[in-house]
């Protein structure tokens, strides 16, 4: 990957990429480390390059593989700006699709470990990893409603697709004080939320964050 590459050219250059940061900001992404982070990590070569010229546009759009959607912008930088809100070294994303939200997380924590139940994806997603240099990205073939209890505790654990409930398995593999945001619900009515727990105890706090939209928590790992 060159650095051309990198940096773009009319609809993937640095000026397109700095008009979606500021759309952020007026969405509410206030997190001067998470606008820096989505300046720089550029969306549009974790997409196939038939769709590279709307990577900056602020829409979840296919990364193949029944179409599931990379998640827009928006929703990254808000996942992003939930786990960086309090420090966080140890980071555990469930769901890595493209690598982007991990990308992104990477420019904020010290390590982020990231599973994916679809091979190819995790395949793709790895390879873009290595170009762009990633070293404090882990990445894993594995059962995301299953975590990766190898790591754990990890100091917040973000999962990129909606579950019907939060799953047990999550909770338990959160350090003390640690936070979990996921999305809840289903189909019709979804909701973003951040469950923490409370000290070294097994007790959580819910918070609901906002209406979300993201595709199902699907368990089970494919090749």
């Amino acid at each position: 990957m060159t650095v051309q590459d990198l940096a773009g050219i009319g609809m993937t250059s640095e000026r397109t990429r700095e008009r979606m940061v500021r759309q952020l900001e007026q969405l509410g992404i206030a997190d001067p480390r998470v606008l820096e982070a989505m300046r720089r990590v550029p969306r549009h070569i974790f997409l196939d390059e038939a769709l590279a010229h709307r990577a900056y546009e602020n829409t979840a759009l296919p990364i193949g593989h029944s179409a599931r959607p990379s998640p827009s912008p928006t929703s990254v930088a808000l996942l992003a700006q939930l786990v960086v809100a309090e420090p966080r070294r140890r980071v555990l994303e469930v769901g890595t699709g493209s690598g982007y939200q991990a990308a992104v997380l990477a420019q904020l924590v010290e390590r982020v470990y990231t599973v994916e139940r679809i091979k190819p994806l995790l395949r793709k997603a790895r390879e873009r990893f290595r170009r762009l240099g990633l070293r404090n990205v882990v990445a894993a073939h594995l059962d995301g409603v299953c975590g990766w209890p190898e790591y754990a505790p990890y100091d917040a654990i973000v999962v990129t697709a909606a579950a019907r409930q939060v799953p047990v398995e999550l909770l338990e593999q959160l350090a003390p004080d640690g936070v979990l945001v996921i999305p809840v619900g289903d189909a019709s009515r979804q909701e973003l939320r951040l469950v923490r727990r409370r000290g070294e105890t097994r007790r959580f706090a819910e918070t609901v964050v906002a209406a979300v939209r993201f595709v199902p928590l699907v368990e089970g790992s494919t090749s």
